[in-house]
């Protein structure tokens, strides 16, 4: 594992040691890797939506909406139901 040197906002290094206290885990650098890992997650599934919207709108299926025209069309079906 590389080792890395960071500085913190008080308020962040608070909460990762109020974590750590709370046993949620055993390490601020635990804490810290695992929260990057969600954020790599997290840019990964973004991604993937993205890529699949993109598929979509370039297979001619779905008529040409901005995403604002989407939703308020999705929402007025919804409030149909």
């Amino acid at each position: 594992m590389a080792r890395q040197s960071i500085t913190l906002a008080n308020q962040n290094d608070e909460w990762l040691k109020e974590q750590v206290a709370k046993e949620e885990f055993t390490s601020k650098s635990e804490a810290v890797n695992y929260l990057i890992k969600q954020a790599r997650e997290r840019d990964a599934y973004h991604e993937y939506v993205q890529m699949k919207i993109d598929r979509g709108l370039k297979s001619g299926f779905a008529p040409r909406q901005t995403k604002e025209e989407m939703l308020a069309e999705f929402k007025k079906r919804l409030n149909v139901l």
